[in-house]
């Protein structure tokens, strides 16, 4: 293997090799960003290129990866549908967990993921005051404006949150917002610190938000709960962030448990 290339988790063994070799190479490419040359894939992979090419051709006839006027690959329009159908089973799988953490806080709980340089909410329960907090499911915000965006971009390095910043440009949704990478990356600092992001203001006034990520999600995700300022207060962050913590490491035991009952009903 080349020395730039990173090992991943071990196919469970019974799996078939190309069929394993074709879903590392998907995912390696979004890593890169979701173009990316053969000889880049050889040399993160550490596969010979003849066995790259012959998995790439057979991803592109399938519709989940196009070749480019420059020969360089990119992965496919057919990824999508299978990317929402996948988000809208996760969001299933959260509802329940979500709905603690309402019935516990009495705010309104969510779940969202990153989808490239954005945040898409893909699961809610609403809090049962008249005045509460409310995001459409399915919704896209910038991940600098959110709890949850500070939560999943914690989690990366902060070369790639510039270069996420830097595409973004960081617009305010109120005069809170935090609009410069500088400002950002000493929030996600704070984050990583204390274990919790919080959105003070930052994309609607007078709402907070608290969230946690989701730990060994199998896509990075994050739950939060958000309400009124006034009861989502620090005396409340005290009290909700454990909470918050505790359902997230459920719900990463359950989806742990979904992929494993998935793979031997497939044994």
């Amino acid at each position: 293997m080349p020395p730039s290339a990173e090992p991943r988790t071990p196919a469970p063994s019974g799996g078939v090799q190309s069929l394993e070799r074709a879903f590392d190479l998907l995912e390696r490419m979004a890593d890169a960003g979701g173009e990316v040359g053969l000889s880049e894939l050889a040399t993160s992979s550490g596969l010979p290129l003849p066995t790259i090419h012959r998995l790439m051709r057979t991803l592109v006839a399938c519709g989940y990866v196009r070749q480019q006027p420059n020969r360089r690959y990119a992965l496919g329009p057919r990824l999508i549908r299978l990317g929402e159908s996948a988000s809208r089973l996760l969001g299933t799988w959260a509802r329940p967990h979500l709905a603690r953490l309402v019935e516990e806080t009495g705010e309104t709980a969510n779940m969202a993921l990153l989808d490239g340089d954005e945040v898409v909410y893909v699961a809610q329960v609403p809090s049962r005051h008249s005045v509460r907090m409310f995001t459409e499911v399915g919704r896209r915000v910038l991940p600098h404006t959110t709890g949850v965006g500070k939560a999943l971009l914690a989690q990366s390095p902060d070369e790639e949150v510039r270069s996420i910043l830097a595409r973004t440009g960081m617009p305010a949704a109120t005069e809170k917002t935090i609009t410069t990478p500088e400002g950002f990356l000493e929030a996600l600092g704070r984050v990583r610190e204390n274990g919790f992001a919080v959105d003070d203001n930052e994309q609607e006034i007078g709402v907070r938000c608290l969230a946690v990520p989701v730990p060994d999600s199998p896509t990075a995700a994050a739950i939060s709960i958000s309400g009124p300022a006034g009861r989502v207060t620090d005396a409340a962050t005290e009290r909700i962030v454990p909470l918050l913590k505790e359902v997230a490491a459920a719900l990463s035991t359950d989806l742990a448990g979904a992929s494993a009952n998935a793979s031997a009903g497939l044994a």
